[in-house]
């Protein structure tokens, strides 16, 4: 799964209410960023890059596993698959979507 495709799936996942009220960015480096605005009605996911509420930095592999409910967020973060930075809240409600 390219970014684009991670892009796609978590549009689908949050839909118009994610119940996130923050912003959180999965950035997957040299590939690209992802960026969920949680606060925006209906909610947006697209790829411009901004300041967020929170940021999760993580490879594109990891974020599609994370998609395709291969990694769980909680064991992904806890075996160092991808960093948090911000307001970890944010991250704690990444179940949510995910």
């Amino acid at each position: 799964m390219d970014l684009q495709a991670c892009t796609e799936s978590l549009r689908t996942k949050v839909g118009d209410a994610s119940g996130l009220n923050a912003t959180l960015k999965f950035d997957c480096g040299a590939d690209g960023v992802v960026v969920v605005d949680g606060c925006a009605v209906p909610n947006h996911v697209d790829n411009a890059d901004r300041e967020t509420d929170c940021t999760v930095a993580i490879t594109t592999d990891n974020l599609a596993a994370m998609l395709r409910g291969e990694l769980d967020p909680v064991t992904g973060f806890m075996t160092g698959r991808f960093t948090v930075s911000g307001d970890m809240s944010v991250a704690m409600k990444l179940q949510r979507i995910v």
